[in-house]
């Protein structure tokens, strides 16, 4: 199940949910041999310090043992900057969280 379909989603982010798994379509179809990483935030991504560390996982929604999905915008950043430093997910698409 997309995030996008769940009960509650804000309508306000629909399009560029949409519209951002039209995109993974494209580069999951691509017969180029460029080494893509597609990065999912947390359901929750919010204005906050880094805490430095994060989970990352594949491709399903990563949640805590409360069962929330939430990362910083700084700690979203980090993981950014080190999947293209190490690029240990060429071609597929990651979730990353708390």
């Amino acid at each position: 199940m997309k995030l996008v379909t769940v009960p509650g989603f804000p309508e306000e982010y629909k399009g560029e949910a949409l519209a951002q798994g039209e995109a993974l379509e494209v580069f999951r179809a691509s017969n180029s041999d460029v080494n893509w990483t597609f990065v999912s935030p947390a359901a929750e991504i919010f204005p906050g310090d880094k805490q430095g560390q994060y989970r990352v996982g594949g491709d399903q929604l990563l949640t805590d043992s409360e069962g929330n999905s939430r990362i910083s915008v700084a700690d979203y950043a980090v993981a950014l900057i080190d999947e293209l430093e190490y690029a240990e997910h060429p071609r597929q698409r990651i979730g990353v969280a708390y």
